[in-house]
């Protein structure tokens, strides 16, 4: 079956070509020129490290409880999981499907062990079918990607997925929320050096200031559906999600609300009570801002909320606004932008500028002025503790949240992370007996080892009634019990020899 070969990419990705480069039977000698090492050798030797394993092997229960699967269903999902990313790294390096069939299903591909299963058991259509399957996801992910080539132009397509998050209008409650989801992926996404970054749910939600279940909703209806975020991988034991920031639409529309029925009528946009998707075109909010004061007890639901986050992001990026102008730029109705207004001027955190509104110096500490040209009340420099809002929030009654919510999440990871340990180590339910009005712990028996009465002389395990030696059977130096068969007169090259045939026969009947 010929190789195929793809076009070539940058040379510090390519597999080299040169005579005698590579070991026999290595990328360039099967004609996988263009694909990056990591692809040839996913596609050559498989997954020898275990990389696409992770959460494979197991499954998360109803009751939240880990519960290994069955091995055949482990190995499909461990299967599959190697044939996307091989797909995916066709479909990278400007491969088609033809290419793709050819490197799973040759022989000498490990990668392709999975596809190659399917056609011996269901035969080459029902093969391919899957493998085309595998392509067509594959290309749509790959295509809805970024290709950076370097850190700089990392950071200038984060900095052009920030500056979409500023100019989309997030309407209502939910939509401020999931801004607020989104920003903390993103200061994630900055930190990793890409898009695509690690976290738990968990760590978003302490990063976000806002419940585990909140974020969950967030995601579920408005992040995912608008194209904004994907989780490539959930996560399992130490480690976490896999996520993946995408460019979403111009306009995201969350899902449907649970219920049938809205609880009231909806904003009249003639009256300026809401902007209309044709008429909004003005959103700018400074989203920085929102990520440094977003975690922060004084904007939890119960204190100034995910509004005041909006219109203070508002007013840093453009001074001097007035009510109706926040309405377009911070995405709120107009009665929600002067009862926010409110709030904050009762708070001492922005003050009337002209016709405007601008923040005062005591919102501005601890972020300063990040536009140039801003003209604030008073020019301040950032300082590096903002003293105030811990005021604002033991005022609001919210002090403490964020620390009670980080002492759950250490305590749920602890729990977690000590029920995966019981699972791997196969502990038993420990069981406790009262002595002397003393719990005294009982350790369990083992499995695998025998009562002291049915030891017998020379090793010999005898029979608990008739106190006969049982023949076959034996005990060994460590206490444990041993069956003793013919086949372990065997040698250690009759044992290899005996393995080889019965996993041949396994192979054939399959």
């Amino acid at each position: 079956m010929p190789s195929p070969v793809f076009p070539r990419q940058r040379s510090e990705e390519a597999v080299s070509t040169q005579p005698g480069a590579g070991r026999p039977g290595s990328s360039a000698a099967l004609g996988l020129a263009g694909l990056p090492h990591a692809a040839a050798d996913l596609i050559l030797l498989g997954d020898l490290g275990g990389r696409y394993a992770t959460g494979a092997y197991s499954r998360l229960a109803g009751d939240g409880a880990v519960r290994p699967r069955e091995r055949r269903q482990a190995e499909s999902e461990h299967g599959h999981r190697i044939t996307a990313a091989i797909a995916c790294h066709v479909a990278r390096a400007g491969g088609t499907v033809e290419q793709l069939t050819r490197l799973l299903l040759h022989p000498e591909h490990e990668g392709g062990r999975h596809a190659q299963v399917i056609a011996l058991r269901s035969g080459h259509a029902r093969a391919q079918g899957y493998v085309e399957r595998v392509w067509s996801s594959a290309t749509a992910l790959v295509e809805s990607t970024t290709d950076v080539a370097s850190r700089e132009g990392v950071h200038e397509d984060l900095a052009r997925l920030r500056e979409c998050i500023e100019t989309t209008a997030w309407r209502g409650e939910r939509g401020r929320t999931a801004l607020r989801v989104l920003r903390a992926h993103l200061n994630f996404a900055q930190a990793a050096g890409g898009r695509l970054h690690f976290a738990s749910e968990r760590q978003a939600a302490e990063e976000a200031g806002i419940s585990r279940q909140t974020l969950r909703q967030a995601y579920e209806l408005v992040l995912k559906p608008g194209g904004w975020l994907r989780r490539l991988r959930v996560g399992y034991g130490t480690e976490g999600s896999t996520w993946y920031l995408a460019d979403g639409p111009a306009d995201p529309q969350p899902a449907a609300v649970s219920h049938d029925q809205p609880s009231q009528c909806p904003p009249d946009g003639e009256l300026g009570e809401w902007t209309t998707p044709e008429t909004d075109t003005g959103a700018d909010v400074d989203s920085r801002v929102i990520g440094l004061l977003m975690g922060h007890d004084a904007f939890a639901h119960n204190a100034l909320g995910s509004s005041a986050l909006m219109v203070i992001g508002a007013l840093h990026a453009r001074p001097g606004q007035t009510p109706g102008e926040l309405t377009v730029s911070a995405s709120l109705s107009r009665a929600t932008a002067y009862r926010t207004i409110a709030r904050l001027e009762g708070h001492g955190l922005v003050q009337r500028s002209g016709e405007g509104w601008s923040l005062t110096t005591q919102a501005l500490r601890g972020i300063g002025n990040s536009v140039p040209e801003a003209v604030t009340a008073l020019a301040v420099e950032p300082e590096p503790a903002v003293v105030g809002w811990d005021v604002l929030a033991a005022a609001c009654g919210t002090a403490g949240i964020g620390a009670a919510r980080h002492a759950l999440h250490a305590a749920e990871r602890a729990a977690y992370r000590a029920t995966l340990a019981a699972l791997e180590e196969r502990r038993s339910p420990a069981r406790t007996a009262v002595v002397d009005g003393r719990t005294v712990l009982v350790p369990g028996p083992r499995a695998d080892e025998i009562p002291t009465g049915w030891r017998g002389p020379g090793g010999t395990v005898l029979d608990p009634i008739t106190g006969r030696p049982v023949s076959g059977w034996q005990v060994a130096t460590d206490g444990r019990l041993i069956l003793l068969s013919p086949g372990d007169d065997r040698s250690y090259d009759e044992l290899v020899a005996a393995h080889t045939t019965a996993l041949h026969e396994w192979e054939t009947a399959a």
